[in-house]
Parts: structure tokens; C-alpha cells; sequence
């Protein structure tokens, strides 16, 4: 009986300790308004996301809109776990100072998450692109690095000239894991229908300490390349971790289940180098998508002028 009360007293204190723990630091950055990628629409999802679990303490910075007011804009990024970067900015924004203290931030053990448009940013920038592997548009070409893609289930490099970044139209695509047994991705269906979003392609930069996690089908007929494309990737930068996703161009694609989960894995895991949150039941099959629908119903605005297809460098 002793050994029982001993037993039961020990699980419910692991059990306390670990009601008890506390929530990840997250600092959700965003600004530079743009007509493609509305972050005042999609911030507010973003961060409905990461409240969900009650895993996560987000706390929303916004960049200032002028180049007069950079100067003096220095959030203190140690005081966070994680930042998630919803954050499409032009070259020159940032001081010397404020990507200084970024590096220094990621140097130190510090994690990132890249949503989508934030690997179009800084692409004068070595160090930012050394963090996010690969990115897109803004001038990008050769001289940033290879594409990067799969063929034949291996990762190419490609060092051919051209610009960098493009896509189709939005439709649902399927997403396929390579690398099952990263945190992340461990438990995940091998191959899922991702909601109606931007599949980025022809994306590269120095891919230094890269891991591809999953990959989804340019379609041809859908404007694309025929190869399968890095959609998430992590890497290492110092002692920080990255987790670089790259779908979600708004809030329609931000309600898939897909997206959810993996917004939220990618963060703990950026944050504290672990994934603990379950796959959910209603995570999408191979044939169809699934939505939240709380999220899905959310007021997106009224819609900005856009472009069917974006090409290269516009």
C-alpha cells in the first residue's frame, strides 16, 4: 500500500511539474505592408494558432512602415524563445545594429520560423539567407546560390542562371515528407492534400545546413517545373534552429489542418529542439483537404489586386 501512495504521489507531481511548465516565449514580427502579402490579415491567424494549443505566449511586434522610423526600432529578441517572421521586407530596411543583434540572437541558441513571404526579404543580406537555406524574388539569382529541388527522390542543386521564385495558381496540391523521422514530420502521413495555396518553386540561396522535410509537385500544367519543391526545411545557424515553411500565402491556406499542425510543431520545435503535440485525427488524407473551420471563417478583408500568377522578380 505504501509503494502504491508512493507511486501515485510521484505521477501526480510529474504531472504538476509538467501543467506547471511555462509557455514558449514567442515574438510574432511582422509589417511592410505590400498588396500580395496582407500580414495584417494573416497575423491575426497566425497568432490564433499558436494560442491554441496553450503552449505558446505570442506577443505581436510590427515593424514601423518608413525608413525614417527604422532607426530606432531594436526589439529585444532575447527575451524570446522563438520568432516567427511573417515579415515581407525590401533590401536596406534593417540597420547594421538590428541584424546584428538578430545574428547574435540565432548565434546564441536563439529559434526562427519563415512563413511564406519572408523568404522573399532581405536578399542583400548574407547571413538571413545563410539562416533560411533558400529564397525568392527580390532580385535573387545565381549569384545568391543553386536552385534547389528534388528529382529522382534526391536533392539537386542546380547552379544554372535565372531568377529566383515563382508559382501557379492556387489550388490544392499534395505535400510529400522525405525525411520522416525529424520531429516534426515524425507521425505524419507519408503524402497529404494541402488547401488551396502558393506553391513556391525555383527557390535558392546557399542551403547551407539544410534539411528538406517535405516537398510537393510543381505541376506543369500549373505553370510549375516538373520537380518536386522544398516546402519545409529546418537548419541550424550557430546554435539556433530555423524552421523555414513555406506555404501559407493567406488566411484560406492558413485554415488547413496541415498548416495548423505544423505551425505549431515547427514553433516548439524552433523554440526547445522537440515537437510533444500529437498529430490530430482529422489531419488531411492523400485525396482531400481538411479546414479549421473557425479559422477559415475568419473576416479576410477585402481582397487585394494581385496578379493570377506572379512572375520572377515582381
Amino acid at each position: 500500500m505504501k509503494r502504491l501512495l508512493f507511486t501515485l504521489c510521484a505521477v501526480s507531481l510529474v504531472a504538476i511539474s509538467l501543467s506547471a511548465q511555462p509557455p514558449i516565449r514567442v515574438m510574432l514580427l511582422d509589417g511592410e505592408m505590400n498588396p500580395y502579402h496582407r500580414w495584417d490579415l494573416t497575423s491575426p491567424v497566425l497568432k490564433k494558432i499558436l494560442d491554441e494549443p496553450g503552449k505558446f505566449s505570442v506577443d505581436v511586434v510590427t515593424a514601423p512602415p518608413q525608413d525614417s522610423a527604422m532607426g530606432s526600432f531594436m526589439p529585444k529578441f532575447s527575451d524570446y524563445q522563438v520568432i516567427v517572421l511573417n515579415y515581407d521586407v525590401p533590401a536596406g530596411r534593417w540597420g547594421d545594429a538590428l541584424k546584428k543583434s538578430f545574428e547574435q540572437y540565432m548565434t546564441n541558441g536563439g529559434g526562427l520560423v519563415v512563413i511564406h513571404a519572408a523568404n522573399n526579404s532581405f536578399p542583400e543580406w548574407k547571413e538571413y539567407n545563410t539562416m533560411i537555406g533558400v529564397g525568392g524574388w527580390r532580385n535573387r539569382n545565381e549569384a545568391s546560390g543553386p536552385y534547389w529541388y528534388y528529382k529522382d527522390n534526391k536533392l539537386v542543386s542546380d547552379p544554372k542562371p535565372g531568377n529566383a521564385g515563382s508559382h501557379g495558381n492556387r489550388i490544392p496540391f499534395p505535400m510529400k515528407v522525405v525525411d520522416p523521422n525529424h520531429p516534426i514530420t515524425k507521425g505524419l502521413p507519408p503524402i497529404w492534400m494541402h488547401q488551396s495555396d502558393e506553391l513556391y518553386a525555383q527557390l535558392r540561396g546557399p542551403g547551407n545546413n539544410m534539411t528538406v522535410l517535405v516537398t510537393a509537385y510543381s505541376d506543369p500544367a500549373n505553370r510549375g517545373t516538373g520537380y518536386d519543391e522544398p516546402q519545409l526545411m529546418v537548419l541550424n545557424y550557430g546554435k539556433g534552429r530555423i524552421f523555414h515553411y513555406a506555404p501559407g500565402h493567406d488566411v484560406a491556406a492558413m485554415s488547413s489542418v496541415d498548416y495548423v499542425v505544423l505551425l505549431q510543431r515547427g514553433t516548439e520545435w524552433a523554440a526547445t529542439g522537440k515537437v510533444t503535440q500529437k498529430v490530430p485525427d482529422d489531419f488531411p488524407t492523400p485525396k482531400s483537404v481538411a479546414y479549421r473551420v473557425d479559422i477559415s471563417k475568419m473576416d479576410p478583408g477585402p481582397a487585394a489586386p494581385r496578379p493570377a500568377v506572379r512572375a520572377a522578380n515582381k
